[in-house]
């Protein structure tokens, strides 16, 4: 294992088991031969069916909302 791996797993150790877990299904997906699929919650498979309605319907957000969305992360 190479030093920087050695001190990435040390600091992911200390986070809360929830944050491990996502790093390291990103660490296996990175590390396999095969391409890992991610696999939908139902939740985000109901969200996105809705994504894809809306468009088809061409209902999309005004450039208001869309500057109102992007103003609350800007610096």
């Amino acid at each position: 294992m190479t030093k920087l791996l050695d001190r990435a797993l040390k600091i992911v150790s200390q986070l809360p088991a929830e944050r491990q877990d996502e790093i390291a299904r990103v660490v296996l997906t990175l590390a396999s031969e095969e391409e890992l699929l991610y696999q939908l919650t139902p939740e985000e498979e109901a969200s996105f069916a809705k994504s894809l309605d809306q468009a088809a319907r061409r209902e999309f957000a005004s450039e208001e909302q869309v500057h109102a969305v992007f103003s609350k992360y800007a610096s």
